[in-house]
């Protein structure tokens, strides 16, 4: 059985620069969801919430239950 070459080590450098793409507005972007969807979080449309947060929604209960 042959082996494959190992590959070579590849450097990393730092990162490539982000920078916000809301018309206007060109600060650079360091958070990562920020860096991954092009918009700072005063831009984003979408809303932001911490991975373990909780919504408690009120619903009417279900007759007869």
């Amino acid at each position: 059985m042959q082996r494959q070459e190992a590959l070579p080590v590849v450097e990393s450098g730092p990162r490539r620069r982000v920078w916000c793409k809301f018309p206007g507005c060109r600060i650079e972007l360091t958070d990562p969801v920020s860096r991954m969807r092009g918009v700072g979080p005063e831009h984003d449309p979408e809303p932001r919430h911490a991975p373990h947060a909780r919504f408690d929604i009120d619903q009417d209960t279900l007759p007869g239950l």
